[in-house]
């Protein structure tokens, strides 16, 4: 599993914009702030309004701002967002993969990956990440799979 250098930007923009909520933000100030690449931001911040994550003001006072307050943002839509399926196997998405024989039931490993992956970045906002919440809250159950159960 590896998230693109886009993703951990995008995740990255969310919080500075979630941190000055007070008036918009410009794309080269959060370059500065967050040592991202010029030449990222802004299509990082196209593919978050896009999104419906941010939303931007032209013009001397403009700049981008979030769309929607930050708990109600989840890391999974800041990766979703940039990236699409943020899943894949041999640089394939998923769903597009076909297992014969004895490799038939593969497939089903790789959607409960994906499924426990959704769901840790499903319950992580960007409220959540400012604020830093405790290790106990962000420890996710492990889901024992059939082959672990005692048998």
């Amino acid at each position: 599993m590896r998230f693109s250098a886009k993703a951990d930007y995008a995740i990255r923009v969310l919080l500075e914009l979630a941190a000055n909520t007070s008036r918009p933000i410009t794309c080269e100030a959060v370059a500065s702030t967050q040592d991202i690449p010029p030449r990222f931001i802004k299509a990082v911040l196209r593919d978050l309004r896009q999104a419906g994550l941010v939303r931007s003001q032209r013009g001397c006072e403009g700049g981008y701002w979030l769309a929607r307050d930050a708990a109600l943002i989840t890391v999974l839509d800041a990766v979703t967002a940039v990236d699409g399926e943020h899943l894949s196997v041999r640089g394939e998405a998923r769903p597009a993969l076909d297992y014969h024989g004895t490799a038939t039931h593969l497939a089903g490993l790789w959607a409960d990956v994906q499924a426990q992956l959704d769901q840790v970045l499903g319950a992580r906002t960007i409220a959540h990440l400012l604020t830093g919440p405790e290790r106990a809250q962000r420890r996710v159950p492990f889901r024992e799979g059939p082959h672990e159960q005692a048998g």
